[in-house]
């Protein structure tokens, strides 16, 4: 077992190949060229200001994110931006952007209220003045988790002209608001499959704003999926734009 599932540069790099270009990118992608500075926390790869750059962004590009593997994937494809190690905990930024995104259900990874404290009040203190921080957390009602199970097999080229098998298999449910999985790799690239475990955490909505008041943050809007539908109780996503509260 791995605490983090692409803690290497070779899983790093079968990240964009797993997690495929979507709706969820698109709707990140229009906050992001309509920002002169930009913050993406948890940039993994890099890929959306990657593509940022690619439609015609010219202004400030920084990405952040804990895992070295992952940034030298950044700096290879995209050198124009900004890459920094670490989260809000090893970097300060006062009123430095006009967007904060966090993509990809990085949040989920703030396994602690402390966590989630750092990351909401390092967000809102890289805020210009009139900024946004925008990022989504699963539904817990919709039980995405249900669906994460080891009969769903992924098949992705690994590059080399081979096919990287990746399952996942969860727990039977959240033991409070945590819930415990596993991510397996099987391919000619490795001797016997390479099984991640990970945890993530599920929110709701109430938390999640009792969380962002304490931050002095407040909700501009909130969707519950990639088309900009109503949250609701099945709604697969609590997605947030949230601004500095007045």
């Amino acid at each position: 077992m791995v605490d983090r599932v692409f803690a290497d540069v070779e899983l790093a790099s079968l990240y964009d190949k797993l997690n495929a270009w979507g709706p969820s990118d698109d709707f990140y992608l229009g906050f992001v060229t309509e920002a002169e500075r930009v913050l993406d926390v948890g940039c993994g790869t890099g890929r959306l200001l990657r593509a940022a750059r690619a439609a015609g962004h010219r202004g400030r590009l920084t990405g952040l994110d804990p895992a070295a593997a992952m940034l030298v994937q950044a700096r290879r494809a995209e050198p124009g931006a900004e890459w920094v190690l670490g989260d809000f905990t090893t970097h300060h930024w006062e009123g430095a952007f006009d967007l904060v995104v966090m993509t990809g259900h990085a949040f989920q990874e703030l396994l602690g209220d402390e966590d989630v404290r750092n990351c909401l009040r390092g967000a809102r203190r890289a805020l210009a003045e009139g900024g946004r921080f925008v990022f989504e957390t699963r539904n817990p009602a919709a039980r995405a988790w249900e669906r994460w199970t080891p009969e769903k097999v992924y098949e992705i080229p690994d590059g080399d002209g081979g096919i990287v098998r990746v399952w996942h298999d969860a727990e039977p449910a959240p033991v409070g608001d945590r819930l415990g999985f596993t991510e397996t790799y099987a391919g000619a690239r490795w001797d016997q499959p390479l099984v991640c475990r990970s945890t993530l955490r599920f929110l709701d909505a109430d938390a999640l704003d009792g969380f962002l008041a304490e931050a002095g943050l407040t909700v501009a809007e909130r969707y519950g999926d990639w088309g900009r539908g109503p949250l609701a109780p099945a709604a697969p996503e609590i997605i947030t734009v949230a601004r500095a509260a007045p």
